[in-house]
Parts: C-alpha cells; sequence; structure tokens
C-alpha cells in the first residue's frame, strides 16, 4: 500500500487544518484497513495520534488530542483525514499517516502499522 499524505502548513494557535492521506496499490479492498495518523515532533519519538477501525470505523484518540481532532475515511476515494481544531503550538509535528490490514489491540504502537506515508509537516506558531 502506497500512501500519500497532503494538508500540513503554518497554521496560527487556535486555528484549524485538515490531513489528508490518500492510498493506492492495495491488494485488498480499502475498507478492510485499518488507518491511523501519528505524529514526531523535533527530538521526540513518533507517537499515536488517531485510529480509524476497518469494518465499523470505530476511533480512537490520543487523550492530547481527544476533542479537538477528528479522524474520518472515505472508502470509496480511499482516503483517511485528520481533522484538526484548536491547534496549539504543543501540536506542531510532522504528522504521518499508517495503514494495516485488519486491526490490532496494539493500534497505538507504530510497530503495528505496516504501511507508512512520507509526512506532512505541521506547524502551530503566532
Amino acid at each position: 500500500v502506497q500512501l500519500q499524505a497532503s494538508g500540513g502548513g503554518l497554521v496560527q494557535p487556535g486555528g484549524s487544518l485538515r490531513l489528508a492521506c490518500a492510498a493506492s496499490g492495495y491488494t485488498a479492498t480499502f475498507s478492510v484497513y485499518s488507518l491511523a495518523w501519528f505524529r514526531q515532533a523535533p527530538g521526540k519519538e513518533r507517537e499515536f495520534v488517531a485510529a480509524s477501525r476497518e469494518t465499523n470505523s470505530a476511533t480512537y484518540y490520543a487523550d492530547s488530542v481527544k476533542g479537538r481532532f477528528t479522524i474520518s475515511r472515505n472508502n470509496a476515494k480511499n482516503t483517511v483525514y485528520l481533522q484538526m481544531n484548536s491547534l496549539k503550538p504543543e501540536d506542531t509535528a510532522v504528522y504521518y499517516c499508517a495503514a494495516r490490514l485488519y486491526w490490532s489491540v496494539a493500534y497505538a504502537s507504530a510497530r503495528a502499522f505496516g504501511n507508512w506515508g512520507q509526512g506532512t509537516l505541521v506547524t502551530v506558531s503566532s
């Protein structure tokens, strides 16, 4: 699976951005892939942000973004989105989309995902 992330940029604190990640080259129906967003700030480890489970599209969030970020997917367009509202400077990071077949209870671990996009930079600053 090839993943192409887009939508990053510079935004002021309190602002919003929507990231998109388009998938291609998959061998199974897109709906059976679980999708996630992770982020990595300079000097820090990659951390889980949000996930969308296959089949029922249940969603899961890191506590740090709950209530501000929304993950969604459009299976017809083979795309997953991350709507980010009320952005804070600490949200500054490179954001990566990830995919895996089916689901893993270790969804918050980067090791659970074998397919990654190239990353898109989000900078929250005044």
